[in-house]
């Protein structure tokens, strides 16, 4: 009886030590002077994390419209189908960060919504001189263009997209899903402030009119695109395609069968993370 008690004893400490290497979502706040209120954002934590004691890439995953912080593990899945993809040795293991850009009405729209400066909020500022100093500095990153990527959907797809041809020496892949990749005609109905804004910072835009510097810069990211075939804003992200193939940057481009839907998210998501891997190892 001895013997069976330390065994189970054993085992017990074994599946602690197991658990306790486990990956972890984490709630982590900022308090940004940029935009004068605290940010709170979600962190995906790989197994392994709180003892490796080594520095790992870095994911930056955006939300959509109507969304928060907490949509990709709430709906997404993303800590499960993380887990999974890591466990099979399929994905080089990353931290994935999840910021908030979500409006201040009830249903999460309104002026404060959205990833882009505008008079009174200006949350692209606060992204690059605030948030990415902030978590790069308190968890272990691997802070450089290769090991940093970045993706989305919807609104969060057309961020992450404008986002890499804004600072394209920051990120080493970008991965718009379902994204938000145009204004013309007006292809989401949610206040005329946001289609404005929007429409400043309109990537075709900014490819269209990108000179031979820049789109050599471009160049030097890892584009990856995904879109339903059922989408309402499929017609976006076919533009892009063709658009990025006129100006020569490079770009792999899934069109697959589905909508603007988290079952589509999530099936799009591992790829993503094997994406954003072979670049971390190239």
């Amino acid at each position: 009886m001895k013997k069976l008690f330390c065994l189970v004893a054993l085992l017990a400490a074994a599946v602690a030590s197991l658990s306790a290497q486990g990956s972890r979502v984490v709630a982590d706040s900022i308090d940004s002077r940029v935009l004068g209120v605290t940010k709170n954002f979600t962190v995906y934590l790989p197994a392994g994390y709180e003892d490796s004691g080594r520095d790992y890439p870095i994911l930056y995953l955006l939300h959509g419209a109507w969304g928060d912080h907490t949509d990709w593990t709430r709906s997404g899945n993303a800590k499960n189908i993380a887990d999974e993809l890591y466990a099979s040795g399929f994905g080089i293991p990353a931290i994935i960060v999840m910021p908030d850009a979500s409006g201040e009405k009830p249903d999460k729209t309104g002026f404060r919504m959205g990833y882009f400066d505008k008079e009174g909020w200006p949350y692209e500022t606060h992204f690059f001189e605030e948030f990415i100093p902030y978590v790069e500095g308190k968890y272990r990153v691997r802070a450089e263009k290769k090991y940093r990527a970045i993706a989305g959907l919807s609104m969060g797809g057309g961020g992450s997209m404008v986002y890499a041809l804004h600072h394209p020496e920051m990120f080493g892949s970008c991965c718009p899903l379902s994204g938000l990749l145009g204004t013309r005609p007006v292809a989401v109905a949610i206040d005329d402030d946001f289609t404005e804004n929007i429409g400043r910072n309109d990537p075709q835009d900014i490819l269209r009119n990108a000179t031979d510097g820049q789109l050599d810069s471009f160049r030097t990211v890892r584009w990856y695109i995904d879109c339903g075939d059922d989408d309402f804003l499929a017609h976006f992200n076919v533009q892009v395609f063709l658009l990025m193939k006129e100006k020569q940057v490079p770009l792999q481009f899934r069109m697959r069968d589905g909508g603007h839907t988290w079952e589509y998210w999530q099936s799009a998501l591992p790829s993503v993370l094997q994406f954003i891997s072979i670049g971390f190892g190239e």
